[in-house]
């Protein structure tokens, strides 16, 4: 059973930097891809992060620059720095592992990312 559990939210000014982290317990966490997804209020849920096994990484346009996906294998753990963080991009953050692009286990409770003007 594949459990996903984030943290490092918080409420932040623009401008500003929050690191979040998400532990996966199971064995999906070595052999998977992980990745990083967003949803806001009213909105999809979207991916915009992704890195693979080897450590290859890809960002949506809108984090670009700005967002940057790491893991640490020994710990099971996928991080996301978030720097230069704006008001949209306020939203709930959810971890999940990937096959493509596509989540896979059960959604964790994710962690809440509010950024002020």
């Amino acid at each position: 059973q594949v459990q996903l559990v984030e943290s490092g939210g918080g409420l932040v000014q623009a401008g500003g930097s929050l690191r979040l982290s998400c532990v996966v317990s199971g064995s999906i966490f070595s052999r998977n891809a992980m990745g990083w997804f967003r949803q806001a209020p009213g909105k999809q849920r979207e991916l915009v992060a992704r890195i693979t096994s080897a450590g290859s990484t890809n960002y949506a346009d809108s984090v670009k620059g700005r967002f940057t996906i790491s893991r640490d294998n020994a710990k099971n753990t996928v991080y996301l720095q978030m720097n230069s963080l704006r008001p949209e991009d306020t939203a709930v953050y959810y971890c999940n592992a990937l096959i493509y692009s596509t989540a896979v286990a059960t959604w964790g409770q994710g962690t809440q990312v509010t950024v002020s003007s």
